[in-house]
């Protein structure tokens, strides 16, 4: 195995987990991106709900693709040498938190947290997101972690 690529531990029939997991909370927490963006234009309260069951169930999956995710990171010293796999996890854990205090303000505040300031704090989720896709692309198209090389 000396020259074989960092394999994911936490896998279904060969499979990593954690690819299949994180397209969830991406699209919850774009998701809540939108319906800020429409509740600011309508004041509609239904947007408001929307929003924060979308951090919800973003929060939930997030959980779950952040426990493979750091089960294969702390598996293989591999991964953690690779400076774009602790820039994916920083990157996600400041995501996470910055979501998890959305929702904490958004259930304390009620639905006057959201303008501005909730909508800048998934606006600013969003670009995060973008960076830790590309930072989690670049450990499997560089680094190829997860690749399996078929003879």
């Amino acid at each position: 195995m000396q020259g074989s690529n960092p394999q994911s531990t936490v896998k279904v029939a060969g499979h990593p987990i954690h690819p299949m997991l994180i397209p969830f909370p991406i699209a919850f927490f774009v998701g809540t991106l939108v319906t800020d963006i429409v509740y600011s234009q309508t004041a509609d309260p239904f947007w408001a709900t929307a929003g924060r069951w979308l951090l919800i169930g973003g929060l939930v999956m997030a959980a779950l693709a952040a426990f493979a995710s750091l089960t294969d990171f702390l598996s293989d010293r591999r991964i953690r040498a690779l400076s774009a796999a602790w820039h994916h996890m920083i990157g996600n854990v400041v995501a996470v938190l910055l979501e998890l205090f959305n929702l904490w303000r958004r259930l304390e505040q009620g639905d006057g947290f959201i303008l501005p300031t909730g909508l800048i704090l998934s606006a600013i989720v969003t670009l995060l997101l973008l960076y830790n896709g590309w930072r989690g692309w670049e450990m499997v198209y560089r680094g190829r972690v997860g690749v399996a090389d078929e003879p």
